[in-house]
């Protein structure tokens, strides 16, 4: 598959460096803002897209209708580099290696960046097709707060040792040939979406 604008309701161009944060983003929030400036700064990147999924596989309950997730991410997150963008459901997929081979697929030449936060770096051998995502496009941790040693230990870490880049290589992780990794430390604000939802629901 081939996307245009008119279909995504975004363009990117070839060369460009873009970072890819998924999510379910029920609600977006502070930190999803924090973690996505970061990442701009710390691996040069161009532009960031936010993809709102439409919902988590490993995730029993599902969220909130996805035309308010994307309307209140829209609401929050106002830099011109940053698309909010709800192409997984346009594609058809809720995993993230497909969604990553059909963007990759799509726009061809664009070096894309799959950005996460070290929490889920943690548990990402649960991911369906995980390996995939680890070969098919360089991958951005983030600390997060509590995450740091699970990110560290975790299985996807041990068996990608020997790609993982040293944090002073961040501004070139974006043309880097895959498998490669890298990790990098920020000043974190202890804020998650499952915390916004209990206090809500209390």
């Amino acid at each position: 598959m081939r996307w245009n604008a008119y279909e995504t309701g975004f363009s990117l161009r070839a060369g460009q460096r873009v970072g890819l944060l998924g999510g379910s983003f029920d609600p977006p929030h502070a930190g999803h803002v924090h973690i996505t400036r970061e990442a701009l700064k710390r691996f040069q990147l161009d532009r960031v897209i936010w993809l709102v999924s439409p919902g988590n596989p490993l995730k029993p309950q599902g969220p909130a209708p996805m035309a308010e997730r994307i309307a209140a991410a829209r609401r929050l997150m106002s830099d011109p580099r940053v698309i909010v963008s709800g192409i997984e459901a346009l594609a058809g997929t809720r995993h993230t290696a497909r969604t990553l081979a059909l963007l990759r697929h799509g726009f061809p030449g664009v070096r894309f960046v799959w950005l996460m936060g070290a929490d889920n770096l943690a548990q990402l051998h649960r991911w369906e097709d995980w390996h995939s995502i680890m070969t098919g496009v360089p991958v951005g941790v983030l600390a997060r707060p509590g995450s740091r040693m699970a990110a560290r230990d975790s299985v996807a870490a041990s068996v990608y040792r020997g790609a993982r880049l040293p944090e002073r290589a961040a501004p070139r992780l974006a043309l880097a040939a895959a498998p490669a990794w890298c990790f990098v430390n920020m000043p974190m604000i202890a804020l998650s979406s499952t915390q916004l939802r209990a206090a809500r629901a209390e």
